[in-house]
């Protein structure tokens, strides 16, 4: 087994964001990752959807390098960030010092106000964890995600627990966000709605590997409503096993 981090400068600009090749891991006698490859292209933004259990989030603590597979190789970049569907702020820590957790060097505030800036939190950097909604919350998320300027981001459901019009709004700030940062994301979920949305990629996963994979090329206005659209859904959901469900 390996798992490699690449520093930027020593891979040329266009090659994989992560590259995931015959990775088996185990607990026990349950295999629950089964020979599986997986490549994110660089700023590639590549939704995984799978039903529960299937390893979704094991393939993600393997990229985050919170865990490490029993076999195969993970190369991951050096900058990566995780967002989880719990926004894990410390209580204790105002929201300037939740998001300049691990930062460092002297303009680590002034980085911290410009992200708090772009994720629409301006003003608030003195705010106290228990003071913020939960969209305000996961904005945080982002922020101490993106202050360091990864490579990599990894987000493991961070909309899970919010409300359907404050969703909608997170998915136009991730678009937003990744247009200005330029990371390659993995975005794992139970949402087809949501994987349409966002995707590049949508990648289907079922018994510890990857079954499908569908490329997004719909516009902005197609991703909302279009017989592209329905297709690519009904697709979906017929590789999700709920071809039926509407």
């Amino acid at each position: 087994m390996s798992i490699t981090a690449s520093p930027r400068s020593a891979r040329p600009r266009r090659q994989a964001g992560a590259v995931v090749e015959n990775v088996v891991r185990r607990f026990g006698d349950r295999v629950v990752l089964d020979q599986l490859d997986l490549t994110i292209a660089d700023e590639e933004l590549v939704v995984l959807l799978g039903p529960s259990g299937c390893g979704k989030s094991t393939l993600l603590r393997l990229l985050a390098g919170l865990d490490r597979p029993d076999g195969g190789r993970v190369e991951v970049p050096a900058k990566r960030a995780i967002v989880f569907q719990a926004d894990r702020l410390l209580p204790w820590q105002r929201v300037l010092r939740n998001v300049t957790l691990g930062l460092h060097g002297a303009d680590a505030d002034q980085r911290a106000l410009d992200v708090l800036a772009e994720v629409g939190l301006s003003g608030r950097e003195k705010a106290w964890p228990k003071e913020l909604s939960g969209g305000e919350a996961q904005r945080v998320s982002l922020a101490r995600a993106l202050v360091s300027e990864p490579e990599l981001v990894l987000l493991d459901e961070p909309f899970a627990a919010l409300d359907a019009i404050t969703r909608l709004r997170m998915h136009d700030l991730v678009r937003a966000l990744r247009s200005k940062h330029h990371a390659a994301m993995l975005l794992v979920t139970h949402d087809v709605d949501e994987a349409i949305a966002l995707a590049d990629r949508v990648v289907v996963m079922s018994d510890g590997r990857i079954g499908t994979s569908h490329r997004v090329e719909l516009s902005a206005a197609d991703r909302e409503a279009s017989i592209a659209r329905e297709e690519l859904r009904s697709a979906l959901l017929e590789d999700l096993g709920l071809a039926n469900q509407h």
